[in-house]
């Protein structure tokens, strides 16, 4: 319990590794993704090139321990370089976010020693891009139902079927795959692979045209008849959906650090605009209108930053935190909903048009709510656990 109340205090006051950390992610956002923020999202491309110097950094292998090559650093660090990189650019927040706390963290954590030794120090560098594989056209929340299905056939597991909405879909080299080996076990029949671009019979599908987030890539992955090795199995057959369960946990704190750094960004760009823009001869900060807008903005993200942190302090403690993941997620992507729509009325008509950074926030937050989890899926857990015995 000492540790955990030691965690806990950096809610407040980051040591000083920390501050480094949350330094360098800030400047690095401010002079190198700043500047191109509108010209990927406007052309849809991947900045495969920004995510390979945040690889260089450390920052495509936070969670991962030294030895395989990576940062060996905790979640809360994780939450502070994923909020820093929301306030600039919600997409490439995702991407890393995904890279880390989904392929990258699901081999870390159950993948054995020679899969993690193969595997994980390309990822860590950023020499390759990771993908993972839970959502299917005909599920979505009910990720139970899914029907890639996985069949051992003369020494390989054979894959068919197609994912959905596929983070790095088409430009992640290693993807890890969720799917059912035996249906007459249900949630206990699926299992989980680590594939490699080039196996036969694995591509990449119809790339998604989004709202937001249109610089992180999202497309389908097919499978048919995909060979792939038996010594891929991560784990054991049927343990799949337990672990792609508990790196939701993990992912659902990533959401929350991205809705606070986005929910930040509006604040930042509102508070400024308000300053500056004068309407019957007053900077519009004066009116009390705007102030109560910003006020809220404020108390919102400042709230929401500190059950991000906590639920990270207790994911790093080892302690189960699926009801502090899911009232962070839940909190925070709904108030940096709130924020994005209250920014865009403080700007008002220019908070319509690209040269202002809220009209990106504003397509760009919707995903939060449904991302790994929509709000309704974590309003139920949370209430599983108040009305457990």
């Amino acid at each position: 319990m000492e540790d955990l109340k030691t965690s806990l205090s950096y809610t407040i006051d980051l040591d000083e590794n920390q501050s480094a950390i949350k330094s360098t992610i800030r400047d690095f956002a401010e002079k190198i993704i700043k500047p191109v923020v509108m010209e990927y999202d406007e052309s849809e491309k991947f900045p495969i090139e920004i995510l390979q110097q945040l690889g260089e950094l450390g920052f495509l292998g936070i969670l991962v321990p030294e030895e395989y090559g990576g940062a060996g650093l905790g979640y809360l660090e994780y939450a502070i370089i994923i909020e820093e990189l929301a306030k600039v650019d919600p997409s490439i927040a995702l991407s890393v976010a995904a890279h880390n706390g989904l392929c990258t963290n699901h081999i870390l954590q159950y993948a054995n020693e020679e899969l993690k030794k193969k595997y994980l120090p390309d990822l860590a560098s950023g020499k390759k891009i990771g993908a993972w594989g839970l959502t299917e056209p005909s599920s979505g929340s009910d990720a139970a139902a899914m029907q890639t299905t996985a069949e051992m056939v003369n020494g390989y597991y054979v894959l068919n079927g197609t994912k959905n909405f596929i983070t790095h879909g088409a430009s992640g080299e290693t993807a890890v795959v969720m799917a059912v080996f035996d249906k007459s076990k249900g949630k206990k029949g699926i299992s989980a692979f680590i594939l490699e671009k080039g196996m036969k019979g694995f591509s990449s599908g119809k790339k998604e045209k989004k709202l937001g987030m249109r610089s992180c890539e999202t497309t389908q992955l097919i499978f048919d008849n995909c060979k792939v090795p038996a010594e891929n199995l991560i784990g054991n057959e049927g343990e799949g959906f337990i672990q792609a369960m508990k790196i939701l946990e993990g992912g659902r704190i990533s959401i929350a650090a991205l809705s606070v750094g986005l929910a930040q960004g509006c604040l930042d760009a509102s508070l400024a605009y308000s300053k500056e823009r004068k309407q019957f001869g007053k900077s519009i900060s004066e009116f009390q209108g705007i102030q109560f807008k910003l006020s809220d903005m404020a108390t919102e993200t400042n709230a929401a930053r500190l059950l991000t942190y906590k639920a990270a302090a207790i994911k790093d403690s080892g302690k189960d935190a699926l009801d502090e993941a899911a009232k962070a997620k839940l909190f925070a992507s709904e108030i940096a909903t709130k924020a994005a729509n209250d920014a865009v009325q403080i700007f008002g008509g220019y908070g319509f048009v690209k040269d202002y950074p809220v009209e990106k926030f504003y397509r760009d937050v919707k995903l939060l709510t449904i991302g790994e989890g929509t709000s309704e899926v974590q309003r139920i857990v949370i209430a599983r656990n108040l009305l457990k015995d």
